[in-house]
């Protein structure tokens, strides 16, 4: 099993706010843009994407409210578990956010896929902190973030 830990981000959203976004899989579906929607397909526990040729899902295997959400590999090629830890920070306005992901990965998927996973995580939380303090994230069009504004 490899292991890869996201950058711990402040975001400025309480840890119930945080949670509840990422709480509903379908709420992921909506920060996709129009063209990438009909790849991914989710209900409230599930979501399931297809990326050239791959299907890749996700389930919730465990939630623990307003601190932490497991998703674990459903469909995927390879097993993986995903944790979301929402961490109080003293100030009831922000959470510290970070991701952890586990897979069972050979070698050469470690090698392939490694360096891109880190930096995709620290993306997404780097985008999640940039968003909550009212700034755009780089590549992101600004449309795509008006179900997220206060």
């Amino acid at each position: 099993m490899v292991e890869f830990n996201s950058k711990h981000g402040i975001v400025r959203k309480s840890p119930f706010e945080l949670y509840m976004m990422f709480v509903d899989m379908r709420n992921f579906v909506m920060m996709l843009p129009e063209d990438k929607k009909e790849m991914v397909k989710a209900d409230y526990d599930t979501l399931q994407v297809s990326v050239q040729g791959y299907d890749v899902g996700a389930k919730v295997h465990s939630r623990t409210p307003y601190s932490r959400i497991e998703l674990v590999d459903y469909g995927a090629p390879f097993a993986f578990k995903i944790t979301l830890s929402f961490d109080a920070d003293g100030n009831p306005a922000e959470t510290d956010f970070s991701i952890k992901v586990e897979a069972e990965l050979n070698f050469m998927m470690k090698m392939m896929l490694g360096s891109k996973l880190q930096e995709g995580l620290d993306k997404i939380v780097d985008g999640l902190v940039a968003v909550s303090e009212g700034r755009v994230p780089e590549g992101i069009d600004p449309d795509m973030l008006k179900n997220f504004k206060n």
